[in-house]
């Protein structure tokens, strides 16, 4: 059951510090005492692999893309949308897979991937416009490292292999690759409300990327649906068959784990 208080603030969606007077604490926001310790927990090694992800990352994708302007082949151009287009669903079904994974399961206390990688989901529900504080590299920086070696392959197949039977699968993962690099900046701009550049407002208004409105159905607690944050176009037929709370039905009865609980725990942290 969700509940509409732990809804981001339409009246003041970039203020978010909601307090409640009754408790003595913050509901959520900046202030939230789980959000403050999660942000303690982004240092300097963690930025800079976020710094070499997205120069390195930055580098491919341009690579990649001048050489494939430069080989377009025209009489493949029906092909070449269309495989385009399915990347493009493909990267919004990835971006609600690892959403749903990393909200969902594990936790801040894990070896490696628990402060690196859960640690922002955490405070995003916390303090979900955090992500509106954050620099290029903090946004990015984690969607830029998970395409550096796939767009590294796709550079040797580009310049040293043979793909011009393919060519059209190509552009299906460099299509990919850019939307899957880009999904977290989307996101940000759907926690922005003041002084977004006109053209994403365009795209944001044509739900040809994530709008505002879809993605504040997700930031109602206890964030169980619309996981999807690179286009939205894939949460309404997966909330219908009842996907996500599927899976997560199955992995309950194998295992015995409950869906959310370390992102419950961290939300309880506001005393």
């Amino acid at each position: 059951m969700r509940s509409s208080t732990s809804s981001m603030l339409e009246e003041d969606p970039n203020g978010n510090g909601s307090y409640d007077t009754a408790a003595g604490s913050h509901r959520w926001g900046p202030h939230h005492q789980g959000a403050i310790e999660l942000r303690s927990y982004y240092l300097k090694g963690k930025r800079t692999q976020e710094l070499i992800s997205i120069l390195v990352t930055s580098a491919l994708l341009t690579l990649n893309g001048v050489v494939l302007l430069l080989k377009f082949d025209w009489s493949q151009l029906g092909s070449i949308l269309c495989a385009c287009f399915i990347g493009i669903l493909v990267a919004d079904f990835l971006s609600g897979l690892v959403h749903w994974a990393a909200d969902t399961w594990g936790s801040v206390t894990l070896p490696i991937v628990g402060k690196a990688f859960i640690r922002p989901f955490r405070e995003h529900h916390i303090d979900p416009t955090s992500i509106t504080r954050h620099d290029f590299i903090e946004t990015n920086g984690d969607n830029f490292f998970l395409c550096t070696i796939p767009l590294g392959y796709m550079t040797y197949i580009l310049i040293w292999g043979d793909y011009k039977e393919n060519f059209e699968i190509v552009w299906f993962f460099y299509l990919l690759a850019v939307f899957v690099s880009m999904t977290n900046q989307i996101h940000k701009w759907s926690h922005t409300y003041f002084g977004l550049p006109w053209f994403v407002r365009v795209l944001q208004d044509l739900h040809i990327i994530l709008p505002r409105r879809h993605h504040r159905i997700h930031h109602v607690a206890p964030h169980e649906t619309y996981f999807c944050i690179t286009t939205g176009w894939l949460n309404f037929p997966l909330e219908k068959i009842s996907f996500w709370s599927g899976l997560e039905y199955i992995i309950e009865k194998l295992t015995g784990a409950k869906p959310r609980a370390d992102d419950f725990a961290w939300a309880n942290k506001n005393t």
